[in-house]
């Protein structure tokens, strides 16, 4: 039950902020120079997904092969450009509720942590100004295998000195959802029901768990 829990793990993208439109610039570009085909569709394979593995999707789209040091180079030029556009955001693309839900956690005395395979988490959570309500940071840098791999989230649990039965992880991906309940732990699906089956429960967004927050 969401209301047993002492620890709470959470996704980045699509979960606190939607970042995603700026992986699928980057990654788009990053295509297109490749001359690898790569859309809107396509992207959704990219979701949750670390960035390496990302990289062997472009290339397995457009037929291509390329030797490991040159994929990090080319997954290296992706990050900068995607760096580039998310150092402008700000505060208003903080997804609603989500700062609210965050603090009234925090209100509650449970441990938080975030869960992301993203390896620029912490400059993100900086620059939304929600950096100050994480009491650890999981991210890309810390662990190495993707979700659903549970690694991320049980190496969360074990920052917050929580065993992972009493976690909850809050994600808006398939993979992220198989990653908590291979870990052990209660999933909450951020999105529609349809795409996130294997979640114990789903909600539209962080404002239907945060009162104070709800919109229509």
């Amino acid at each position: 039950m969401l209301s047993e829990m002492k620890a709470a793990l959470f996704d980045l993208d699509g979960v606190i902020v939607d970042t995603a439109k700026y992986h699928y610039l980057a990654w788009k570009r990053l295509a297109d120079e490749l001359g690898a085909p790569f859309g809107e569709k396509d992207n959704l394979r990219l979701k949750g997904v670390g960035r390496m593995r990302c990289m062997d999707i472009i290339l397995e789209l457009g037929g291509l092969s390329m030797a490991e040091a040159e994929k990090e180079r080319q997954a290296a030029r992706k990050n900068a450009w995607y760096v580039e556009y998310v150092s402008a955001i700000g505060r208003d693309e903080i997804l609603p509720g989500a700062e609210a839900y965050l603090e009234s956690l925090r209100e509650r005395g449970l441990g938080i942590a975030l869960g992301s395979a993203s390896r620029n988490a912490p400059l993100i959570l900086k620059r939304l100004g929600l950096a100050g309500l994480f009491d650890a940071v999981i991210d890309g840098t810390i662990v190495s295998r993707s979700k659903p791999d549970p690694e991320i989230f049980l190496a969360g649990a074990a920052a917050l000195g929580t065993e992972p039965g009493s976690c909850a992880v809050f994600e808006d991906s398939e993979a992220g959802i198989e990653a908590a309940k291979r870990g052990g732990m209660y999933a909450v699906g951020i999105g529609a029901p349809e795409e996130l089956r294997g979640a114990d429960m789903v909600v539209r967004g962080l404002y239907e768990l945060a009162p104070a927050a709800r919109i229509d």
